[in-house]
């Protein structure tokens, strides 16, 4: 059976998720924030960059943001998972980055190192101690990703997707600030300078969605910040373009495994 426990700790630039997925599958998606898997059993499948890759018991998958991907059970038994959903600008100050254009990276997607998995294993755990001094919630992740920077961390350039005469960053920070509107198609193409039927062949090209299931994933990733600062469901819904609380909910679960509600 799927069960899906979404946490907030004090920090808000930290999520975490306490999963055993079994029948439920990742469809092609993306997330706004970095994304740390620690499996704790069974193995999960996932695509990425058009190549198959595979996880299993103590192992770290490290899936950047804006990145597409799925993800199901290898097994029928299915698989546990501890998820870390960060800021990404949070995890880049947290690295110690000297310039606003660089962005923290790794050099491996999947890793296999039990000192490095028990450390942050224990982080996951230390997190949700609702006990933990103020100054403790505070230091902990430094303590526990530093470990991680070190053996496997690396300083890229953030990256530029071109989409006509913008950038798909531009065309992201149109969205989020227009998810309650009803966005047209020709008020994308024109921001980018291409006819409706180029910026849907090069949107598709480049990102591997439609630009339709792109907003409607990025409503959703919004949603998800937004419950966990403790926005209230009929708000979030009216915020991200929905235009009530029941079907955003459907939507919110139909993506995520779990309602709104169990957000907290």
């Amino acid at each position: 059976m799927d069960k899906v426990q979404y946490q907030t700790v004090p920090n808000q630039e930290i999520g975490l998720i306490d999963a055993n997925y079994q029948t439920f599958a990742f469809q092609r998606h993306y997330h706004l924030d970095f994304h740390i898997g620690l499996i704790t059993q069974g193995e999960q499948k996932f695509h990425y960059q058009g190549e198959s890759h595979h996880a299993g018991q103590g192992q770290m998958v490290l899936m950047p943001p804006d990145e597409m991907h799925d993800g199901q059970s290898k097994l029928d038994s299915g698989y546990k998972v501890k998820v870390f959903s960060l800021d990404p600008l949070w995890l880049s100050d947290l690295s110690d980055l000297k310039r606003s254009s660089d962005v923290i990276g790794f050099n491996q997607l999947v890793i296999d190192d039990s000192h490095v998995f028990n450390t942050l294993s224990q982080l996951h755990q230390s997190l949700t101690n609702t006990n933990l001094s103020q100054l403790a919630q505070d230091c902990l992740p430094y303590e526990g990703f530093s470990q991680l920077f070190e053996r496997y961390g690396a300083k890229e350039q953030r990256s530029i997707v071109p989409l006509g005469n913008q950038s798909v960053a531009t065309l992201k920070e149109y969205l989020m600030a227009n998810l309650d509107q009803p966005v047209k198609l020709e008020q994308l193409s024109e921001l980018c300078q291409l006819s409706p039927t180029q910026f849907q062949r090069h949107f598709k090209a480049k990102i591997g969605l439609t630009p339709y299931a792109w907003l409607s994933r990025l409503r959703m990733e919004q949603g998800m910040k937004l419950l966990k600062a403790g926005v209230k469901g009929t708000e979030v819904a009216h915020q991200v373009g929905f235009y009530d609380q029941a079907h955003f909910s459907k939507a919110f679960k139909a993506v995520y495994g779990v309602s709104p509600s169990q957000i907290n």
